[in-house]
């Protein structure tokens, strides 16, 4: 995976709010790489700032430190106007609450091809409109749809206009933020599949965003976990589910609910308490504990938990 191209980046990332005795730091020292063509899992619970770094990297959010570099180029803080049609058309993003970010007063025709009325200037109506059904189609939905308003449709199909609003300009690279969260659990799989086979498709890149380590190990190639702000783990979907070394990591496996009652009943639900490190002699840095397995920790912590799996 090393040698493949970085699609972004994002280096010493630092997201806050308010000033002077009021600022909150939601986002602290970011790192990481996204591949392109890969799914890139971001997981934690609510509040860990997931979210705000998939609106940082949009533009919705400023950013106070740090940089975003998508294809080698600096997207936050100023950028130029040609710079930022760019980034208008290669990144999309996929909302969290389907019913929340679809205009209900507008017609799905309307949803679906806005979009392209920014980027693809060009179009003339029934251009657009055949692009529109098109977009539609490929998310298992009629093209008659186009003239309904989103409360005529279930939840799957709202999130699937929703991935078809995204689709419909052509990215490179989408951002997911918990785009089955609010779905049945039937429904999940579905949405899921479909994304996988775009993705297979078209070469999508996703930045993948949920709090459900289950859904991150089906979806992700690589997974970092996310606590107040903090990465503190990285690695590839399989090794970080079979050998989780942070204890915050291993708490959040925990918490996943298992098919089998005998093993529901057995199993132990682990509770992270951050004051468990003594970081009194050495601050926590970035450290490769097993192959291409990072984990945010002190000497000490590397030493101890790599011995957790000694092969």
């Amino acid at each position: 995976m090393e040698n493949k191209e970085v699609l972004l980046e994002v280096k010493n990332l630092e997201i806050a709010y308010g000033s002077g005795r009021k600022r909150f730091v939601a986002v602290k020292n970011a790192n990481f790489q996204i591949y392109k063509g890969e799914t890139f899992g971001l997981v934690g619970e609510s509040g860990s700032g997931k979210t705000t770094i998939g609106r940082a990297i949009m533009r919705i959010i400023p950013t106070t430190g740090g940089e975003i570099l998508y294809k080698g180029q600096k997207i936050n803080g100023r950028i130029s106007r040609e710079l930022d049609r760019k980034v208008i058309k290669e990144i999309q993003m996929i909302f969290q609450d389907p019913q929340a970010s679809l205009n209900e007063r507008a017609k799905v025709s309307y949803i679906v091809g806005e979009g392209l009325m920014n980027v693809r200037k060009d179009l003339t109506a029934a251009q657009r409109e055949e692009m529109v059904r098109q977009a539609l189609g490929e998310v298992g939905l009629l093209p008659e749809f186009a003239s309904r308003f989103p409360h005529e449709f279930s939840g799957g199909q709202r999130q699937r206009i929703g991935i078809a609003r995204s689709l419909i300009v052509e990215p490179e690279f989408i951002i997911a933020d918990e785009p089955i969260s609010a779905l049945d659990m039937s429904i999940r799989a579905q949405v899921l599949n479909l994304m996988r086979q775009l993705q297979r498709e078209r070469g999508i890149t996703y930045l993948f965003i949920a709090h459900d380590l289950s859904v991150m190990r089906y979806i992700s190639d690589r997974i970092a976990v996310i606590h107040k702000g903090d990465i503190v783990e990285l690695a590839d979907a399989e090794e970080l589910v079979a050998h989780a070394l942070h204890p915050y990591t291993r708490a959040l496996l925990s918490a996943i609910p298992m098919p089998d009652p005998r093993y529901e009943r057995q199993k132990k639900l682990l509770v992270y308490d951050p004051a468990m490190h003594d970081y009194s002699a050495e601050a926590p840095q970035w450290r490769e504990v097993r192959p291409r397995h990072y984990v945010y920790c002190s000497a000490a912590e590397a030493e101890q938990w790599a011995a957790l799996y000694p092969d």
